[in-house]
């Protein structure tokens, strides 16, 4: 008995010294990993040291029983760096890894990946690993959860990933995969989860042989480019909670045997080209409450076995279905979304559609729907949008919807509704958004509208509203935008409308207002459209419409207006001007007597011109005076002499002008060749790879900026971005955007023709001219970066198709007189829809410049909305810093990217008082602003390090940018 006590007691002796000895190789290996291959410059490993238990260490887990480690997790540390830390998995007992958000880079190799083949959980996501995916060989059996999610990954998807039989968890999520799912993914039957979004590159079919996932519960593979059919062996998902193929480019049927998911949550399959019908099979799917199959080419009716079922959200818009929709619809009672939109679907929608359920948003636009609208749509007081424009319903509009504060967004135009509008309807203070145009309401704008203080847009034109104006459609603060045409208003225009700070369009034209226009102008610092035709209007035109600084288009036809055409209209860049059938009198200002501005002043019978025609002449009949012909006798000795040369000079410029083609894209004072003529060296103010620039002094006292290109055979390349510009830019009209005036086209001749930007670029004012940076202070910089947000939001979401500029850059902003910002240089730019048709969507030569590409770039050679958004971010840190791109003073390693996001980490960890630390150490020094600027600038700051995030998944559209920036200026005003 001794013996055998003494024998347990060596056993123990042994066992503890075994234990001891693997403690000490373990604690010398995260020591080891710790000091020669990780950087922890906020100290968050302070206490991996020997005075500390192990177990106690930071992201340290152990086993309670025997001490091992068993889980290093480094999870949200922030600003932990270095290669992967492979060195870790030398510890045999560690059994989970991770080291998500942080900012591990580099490539992993598959020598150091093959030390970890014993864990069961990886977690690497959202760092900044780049490189192939090491393959997994078969000792990674026991692996049951891989998060490689938002990194640089590239290659194609290891197909080894099929031996690890045992994964549960996969997410590829944001990276830069490419090429076809492998097959072998069909073996991991285990797999509860696999998820591969945002992987634009990911192409080819999904395996047959999908439905062998028999405990797949998430399905998620979107904003890819998978093509193919989807699989009829999807039915055999029998776990499957959650299906996601939308945003690819998949083609073929929706196959029935999606019927056999009986759990199934979530069906989205939109965005893609999807055809055939919806098939009548979901009578059993009792699980699902989201189905979206829009923007596909799906054909046919809309199921009764879809449409009885008790969806939250019923999306079959932009396809091409028709028919009624069933009356069972209106029965779910959990309906919260409905999008019908872009169909041909037809007859009267369901009675009681909105009485069951807590309908938020109604879309059922762009159809051929008659007959009343459902009474009870807002029966739940939960509907935010109403949209039902381009149909043929009638009727008066739902007294559900009518006294509905929840409505923020009414579009209701192109229908064949009738009667008044009760006032309940215009006084809500939720309304954003109000278009009931081409209708038949009639009856008048109550006071009450004051309480829609949020309404930005109000369309109500094409019916037969009538009565004043009341003033209290003044109090409307954020209105942008006001169209009132073709009703039956009269009266007075009230004076405060000169109150609306935010107007841009104010269209009142064919209706039956009386007096005079409002004087006091000054506060429509943002109207850039003024259309008061066709009404009784008189008096004279005021003189503050030509200090309108963004004022293009201006049409006061057909009133009773008199008075002489004020002078200051010759400050405005006109692209529409109309003035005719009035009775204004006097000399045509010089600036608009021109031939292109003759339809613009005719029916003003006492105006007058000395030379244009049909206008009468302005000059009277005179005495010739003997001094005058002795003058001129004295003058003909000095033309004869000249003569010769001017016929010379003359024949030479229209010799070379016949072989150009002269292409206008907005109306002009003045003719081509007062332009070609001063293409001289002393009028060059800039020159670059493809060409010079001029500033060209017109006689009518306007400056142009002509680009002449080199040889039209030196550069292809050249070659191409003239007439990418030409297309591009004669095509837009925005306040933000350069005006094109006219190009010019030759056998051996380019050139562009644009309004002159009196302050040059943006880059060279902040980088180049020594007194530039003073010039522009914080209020001029936020303008700057306003509006030319709002220019690239045009190009990327107004434009049909989407315009992408692909070099956003601060010399490419041009300043006018007033610095105000217009983008510029659209050489490089190119339409989505072009971009597409291009062999794999990759760009023939690098698109941008250094400094403002986004680091995608480098992998796909593709060129989105989103990287003109990272080049954005970029100019609004120049902005706000005063630095270059790639500045001097950084190191060989640092941006100004990674510089601000630095400043940004370390104001995360030390806040101080709730802002950013060490603020005047980013900001130009040139600029000293205000302490009430500061707030301001940094949450531009914020907005910069959005658009800059490493992912395109995560920046904001440019639109949502604008959105932002607007914020701040409301925040900033309070």
């Amino acid at each position: 008995m001794a013996s055998y006590i003494l024998y347990l007691h060596l056993l123990s002796l042994i066992f503890t010294s075994a234990v001891a000895s693997f403690s000490g190789r373990d604690t010398a290996v995260l020591l080891r990993v710790k000091n020669t291959q990780l950087t922890d410059p906020d100290s968050l490993l302070s206490n991996w040291n020997d005075s500390t238990t192990l177990c106690n260490w930071n992201g340290i887990t152990c086993n309670n029983q025997t001490g091992d480690i068993i889980s290093i997790d480094f999870t949200d540390f922030g600003t932990l760096s270095g290669p992967f830390p492979a060195d870790f998995c030398r510890i045999s007992t560690l059994r989970r890894l991770s080291l998500a958000n942080n900012y591990f880079n580099g490539t992993i190799s598959p020598a150091s990946f093959f030390l970890c083949s014993h864990i069961t959980f990886l977690n690497i996501s959202n760092n900044l690993f780049d490189g192939k995916l090491p393959e997994f060989k078969p000792m990674f059996g026991n692996l049951t959860v891989l998060d490689a999610s938002c990194n640089s990954f590239t290659g194609e998807i290891p197909a080894s990933i099929g031996e690890s039989l045992l994964l549960q968890f996969v997410d590829f999520s944001s990276n830069y995969f490419y090429g076809a799912l492998p097959e072998s993914l069909t073996n991991l039957t285990e797999l509860t989860t696999f998820l591969a979004p945002e992987n634009p590159s990911l192409t080819g079919p999904l395996p047959e042989t999908i439905g062998r996932l028999k405990k797949l519960q998430v399905f998620r593979i979107s904003s890819a480019n998978l093509s193919g059919e989807i699989p009829d062996s999807i039915g055999d998902l029998v776990s499957i909670k959650s299906i996601d193929l939308s945003n690819n480019s998949l083609t073929g049927i929706i196959p029935a045997s999606i019927g056999r998911l009986k759990g199934i949550e979530h069906i989205w399959l939109y965005l893609n080209n999807l055809s055939g019908e919806i098939p009548d099979v979901f009578a059993n799917l009792t699980s699902l409450l989201q189905f979206d199959v829009s923007q596909n080419n799906l054909v046919g009716k809309l199921p009764t076995s879809l449409a009885g079922l008790h969806l939250q959200s019923l999306a079959v818009n932009d396809n091409l279905l028709e028919g009624e929709i069933p009356p069972v619809l209106s029965l779910n009672p959990m309906l919260t979304q409905l999008k019908l939109f872009n169909n041909s679907f037809s007859g009267t929608l369901p009675e009681n559609l909105g009485k069951n359920s807590d309908l938020e948003e109604f879309d059922v636009s762009g159809n051929q729907f008659q007959g009343p609208l459902p009474l009870n749509l807002c029966y739940k007081k939960t509907l935010q949008k109403f949209i039902c424009f381009n149909n043929k319903f009638s009727g008066e509009i739902p007294p559900s919807c009518t006294d509905c504060k929840s409505i923020y967004y009414v579009r209701i135009s192109n229908n064949e509704f009738t009667g008044e509008v009760p006032a309940t309807f215009w006084s809500s203070s939720e309304l954003q958004f109000i278009d009931v145009s081409n209708n038949k309401f009639q009856g008048s704008i109550p006071a009450s509208i004051s309480k829609s203080s949020g309404v930005a847009k109000l369309v109500i034109s094409n019916n037969n509203f009538s009565g004043e104006l009341p003033t209290e459609i003044c109090k409307l603060p954020k209105m942008a935008e006001m169209d009132l045409s073709n009703n039956q208003f009269s009266g007075v225009l009230p004076t405060c409308l000169t109150k609306l700070k935010k107007l841009e369009k104010l269209n009142l034209q064919l209706n039956k207002f009386t007096g005079e226009i409002p004087n006091a102008m000054s506060s429509w610092a943002e109207l850039s459209s003024l259309n008061l035709s066709n009404n009784k209007l008189s008096g004279m035109i005021p003189d503050q419409i030509g200090n309108l600084p963004v004022l293009n288009y201006l049409d006061l036809a057909g009133n009773l207006l008199s008075g002489k055409i004020p002078a200051s209209l010759s400050k405005l860049k006109l692209n529409v001007l109309n003035l005719s059938n009035n009775n204004l009198e006097g000399r045509v200002p010089s600036v608009l007597d021109n031939e292109l501005f003759v339809s613009s002043l005719l029916g003003n019978p006492k105006l007058c011109s000395p030379d244009l025609k049909p206008l009468p002449s302005c000059h009277k009949t005179r005495s010739i005076s003997y001094y005058l012909v002795g003058f001129l006798s004295i003058l003909a000795f000095f033309l004869i002499a000249s003569l010769l040369w001017l016929v010379i000079k003359t024949k030479l410029f229209r010799r070379r002008k016949s072989l150009w083609k002269i292409t206008s894209f907005q109306r002009v004072g003045f003719k081509e060749q007062d332009v070609m003529v001063s293409l001289m060296e002393s009028n060059v103010i800039g020159m670059g790879g493809s060409g010079k620039v001029y500033r060209v002094t017109l006689k009518t006292g306007e400056t142009v900026a002509v680009k002449k290109l080199y040889g039209v055979h030196r550069s292809s390349e050249t070659e191409a971005e003239f007439w990418s510009e030409m297309e591009t830019l004669g095509r837009i009209r925005h306040k933000n955007i350069v005006k094109l005036l006219f190009g010019s086209v030759g056998a051996d001749f380019r050139a562009l023709v644009y309004e002159y930007m009196e302050n040059g670029s943006l880059g060279d004012l902040l980088h180049n001219d020594p007194k530039g940076g003073f010039l522009l202070d914080w209020s001029k910089r936020f303008e700057i970066a306003v509006g030319a947000a709002q220019g690239l939001a045009y190009l990327h979401h107004d434009c049909v198709p989407s315009i992408v500029h692909r070099d956003v850059k601060s010399n490419n902003i041009l300043l006018d007189e007033d610095f105000r910002p217009r983008v510029a240089d659209f050489g490089l730019a190119k339409t989505l829809q072009l971009e597409v048709k291009e062999s794999d969507g990759a760009m023939s030569r690098v698109a941008g410049s250094y400094g403002y590409i986004a680091p995608e770039y480098a992998y796909t050679m593709k060129v989105t909305e989103k990287s003109d958004v990272y080049s954005f971010g970029v100019v609004l840190m120049e902005l706000v810093t005063g630095k270059r791109p790639n500045d001097p003073s950084f190191d060989e390693h640092t941006d100004i990217v990674k510089w601000v996001t630095e400043a940004a980490l370390s104001s995360a960890e030390n806040p101080g008082d709730g802002g950013w630390t060490d603020l005047d150490q980013l900001i130009d020094p040139k600029m000293n602003p205000s302490i009430e600027d500061y707030e301001e600038i940094e949450r531009v700051l914020n907005v910069a390090l959005q658009c800059t995030s490493a992912f395109p998944i995560n920046r904001p559209s440019m639109r949502r940018v604008v959105e932002l920036l607007k914020d701040h200026t409301r925040t900033s005003s309070k």
